[in-house]
């Protein structure tokens, strides 16, 4: 069994779908793992850190992936890398199944077995396989660093013999993996730190790191979670009490982190216009969900946007930000997937096509584009 893993082709892209500690695991067990030269430079890892835990370099896309049985991926495999792939491999990565959908046609026609790790089910034995924990962690802390160095700022209090310099003041708007994360980070750095979130599960979680719970706590917020643990759409009714409580929050605050994300869907607005101009000046917002439109109205991808003395950080992929860290925790998700693939007698690929896991993810299968989202769906009678 071969595994191969190509240099991304996404120029926003440093991170890599492989460590040496996952190609020690690997190859310890009988499997060749190859790796496109410079694959791990951008986050760190040279190729003599690969070729030290046993893999093997191959100069080209097409050499590394032509004869792979499995592909591991960060981003989708681009429309070339397709063609390179032997039919019947499988392909692992984070693929955005709720992005542009005629990737996968393509992905089908070359006859690969494409897996969506942003679609693996949360349950407990899935746990150590899911991307979007390990690489929200580590986004909410980073949106953090991103922060305290834009404020300009100290974050803690300072009591020094020429006076007393306060606290700055954070909050963090959503309580998933990295809203959580970034509270533990700033509470850390000594801001004084309060966070919202729709789902009622979140209230404790904020209070266990430290930190005070914002939010309209009506009968609306009670039910205000799905069985996956996502947060549900709110009411308009809702959404203005909430709006009205949050506007006059953040104009007390120093530094804003959105983080609110709905899957399949655009982020949702939580500040406006108004709201930031509230803001003192000096102040600062870290929009985590810019790569989907953004959770402040004035965010845009890539930049920061310094709006009336007040900026707005909206750098995508702050995960990458930190790419060697990011790359591990994505290893070991992927190499905990590729593991239930894997027989333990003979080392070969041997997809169970009925488990939970595969059947969740799995979004191209021979030749067709199989997962009932990227379906297209029939016309109503």
């Amino acid at each position: 069994m071969k595994v191969a893993v190509p240099t991304e082709t996404n120029k926003d892209e440093p991170r890599v779908a492989m460590s040496p500690e996952v190609v020690k695991k690997l190859t310890g067990r009988g499997i060749t793992v190859v790796l496109q030269k410079g694959a791990g430079a951008q986050s760190m890892i040279p190729d003599d850190a690969f070729r030290e835990a046993g893999a093997e370099i191959a100069g080209t896309a097409k050499t590394t992936i032509g004869t792979a049985d499995v592909v591991l991926t960060v981003r989708r495999p681009s429309a070339e890398q397709l063609k390179s792939m032997k039919k019947g491999a499988a392909v692992i990565g984070m693929m955005d199944p709720y992005g542009d959908a005629s990737d996968f046609d393509a992905a089908a026609e070359a006859g690969v077995q494409v897996f969506s790790m942003e679609l693996m089910p949360r349950i407990t034995r899935a746990q150590v396989m899911d991307v979007l924990s390990s690489q929200a962690n580590i986004a909410g802390y980073r949106a953090v660093i991103e922060a305290a160095e834009t404020y300009g700022r100290a974050l803690p209090m300072m009591m020094t013999a020429a006076g007393t310099v306060p606290a700055a003041k954070a909050f963090v708007m959503g309580a998933g993996v990295a809203g959580l994360q970034a509270i533990a980070t700033a509470r850390r750095l000594g801001a004084i730190v309060t966070a919202t979130d729709v789902r009622p599960a979140a209230k404790e979680q904020v209070e266990s790191l430290g930190a005070k719970f914002i939010a309209v706590e009506n009968e609306e917020f009670k039910q205000a979670e799905t069985a996956g643990g996502y947060a549900k759409e709110m009411s308009d009714d809702y959404k203005k009490k909430q709006a009205e409580l949050t506007a006059s929050h953040i104009a007390k605050q120093d530094i804003v982190i959105t983080t609110a994300l709905i899957p399949g869907r655009p982020a949702p607005k939580l500040i406006d216009k108004a709201m930031v101009e509230s803001m003192g000046p000096g102040s600062v917002i870290v929009d985590l969900a810019v790569e989907r439109g953004g959770n402040c109205e004035l965010s845009k991808p890539g930049e920061i946007v310094d709006h009336k003395s007040v900026k707005i950080v909206g750098i995508a992929n702050l995960a990458g930000q930190i790419a060697s860290t990011a790359s591990s925790l994505y290893a070991r998700n992927l190499f905990a997937f590729l593991d239930t693939m894997i027989d333990k007698e003979s080392g070969e690929l041997a997809i169970n096509w009925e488990d939970e896991l595969v059947t969740v993810t799995n979004l191209t299968r021979d030749g067709e584009v199989v997962h009932p989202s990227l379906k297209p769906k029939e016309p109503a009678a």
